[in-house]
């Protein structure tokens, strides 16, 4: 491969052997974190006719029409806010109304089940400039407000039509009470909100921090959406063949250096380093990779780390990025107590994410 720059922070893709995740330290200024909240390459072409609902899941059908139905009730905003004022849109100079009940769609149901695709499908359908409308995860909008600050965030969201939240899922207090604040503005203002999660409003930051002592802003959180049921089996797994085992050091040392744009890392090390990067700029950790190869796959230590490796597998997954690695299966990441604690959603969500992209990179192997 002819050499080439890659993302802030990295060097250049040359001929002379495998990239390094590890060896990456991407810097992101914040504005580029603003640019990208826009679906992920995964979901850039996905619509609406593109879902295919599981005839024997009618909540997916359903989800589809009222998903619809809700996008073509955005259409009535002026895009500078000055114009006539529809369901979700801006007022005129007096100030705005706010409508009773609630303001946006929260898709709720297991992981797999296409509740991304929909979302994503949402925005596509939404008749608004990309620049109106904004798209992606918890994570990344908590990293977003820590960034631009919150006014700034306030301001930079408020003129959208619509605000897409990926993975919604609060981890502690203090991000309860944020997203609250955040999201009361932006209703204020106009912005309808979308958001998925595998679990219910209501029951948001159960198991993981006293929810009982932060019941007024969750409730709050709550009366913004109106719920959407998305029952079904993890589609990753639905029909497909079973993950491949892990391949040797060797095969995956080799497919390393024989892949153009692909990293190699011991996985331990990688983990290590993940502590020294901000989540945030994990999706720029990726950059122009074609492949990221991992040797030595061990259990996580501990939660932080593991919490670290499920955002890192969501920004692999929506770059389409495939995973080959060594060692132990990944459904063998995370302790017995992990999956049975409060983030074990996240975990399982990271296990069918890193399966898929597993199954993606078993061509890599020369056979």
């Amino acid at each position: 491969m002819s050499s080439s720059t890659t993302a802030h922070g990295s060097g250049p893709l040359t001929d002379a052997g495998p990239l390094s995740l590890a060896a990456r330290e991407p810097h992101v200024p914040a504005d580029r974190l603003v640019a990208e909240m826009v679906p992920p390459p995964r979901f850039d072409s996905v619509r609406f006719a593109t879902y295919l609902p599981d005839p024997n899941q009618p909540s997916q059908t359903e989800a589809v029409r009222v998903l619809e139905g809700f996008a073509a009730g955005l259409g009535g905003a002026h895009a500078t806010g000055a114009g006539k004022r529809g369901l979700f849109g801006f007022g005129r100079a007096k100030a705005p109304r706010t409508p009773a009940g609630p303001r946006g769609v929260y898709l709720d149901g297991g992981y797999g089940v296409g509740k991304t695709h929909l979302l994503a499908s949402l925005w596509h359908a939404t008749p608004a400039e990309p620049a109106l409308k904004a798209f992606g995860t918890f994570v990344e909008l908590t990293n977003l407000v820590g960034a631009l600050g919150f006014q700034q965030t306030v301001r930079t969201l408020s003129n959208h039509r619509l605000l897409c939240i990926d993975e919604f899922e609060l981890d502690d207090p203090g991000d309860t009470v944020l997203v609250s604040t955040l999201l009361g503005r932006l209703v204020e203002a106009g912005v309808a909100l979308a958001a998925t999660s595998n679990t219910l409003p209501g029951k948001l930051g159960e198991g993981r921090f006293a929810a009982a002592d932060f019941l007024r802003e969750i409730q709050g959180l709550s009366a913004h959406f109106h719920a959407l049921r998305i029952d079904g089996e993890d589609y990753r797994h639905r029909g497909l063949p079973e993950a491949p085992a892990p391949f040797t050091d060797e095969q995956v040392t080799k497919a390393a250096y024989a892949t153009a744009g692909a990293s190699l890392d011991d996985f331990p090390h990688l983990l290590e380093h993940l502590a020294k990067v901000h989540p945030s700029r994990y999706g720029a950790l990726t950059d122009g990779l074609s492949a990221v190869c991992l040797t030595d796959v061990t259990p996580v230590p501990d939660q932080s780390t593991a919490l670290r490796l499920v955002v890192l597998a969501d920004r692999l997954y929506d770059r389409e990025v495939p995973v080959l690695a060594s060692g132990l299966p990944f459904d063998r990441l995370f302790s017995e107590e992990m999956l049975n604690g409060g983030y074990r959603k996240k975990y399982f969500r990271a296990i069918s994410r890193l399966t898929a992209l597993a199954r993606d990179a078993k061509g890599l192997v020369a056979s």
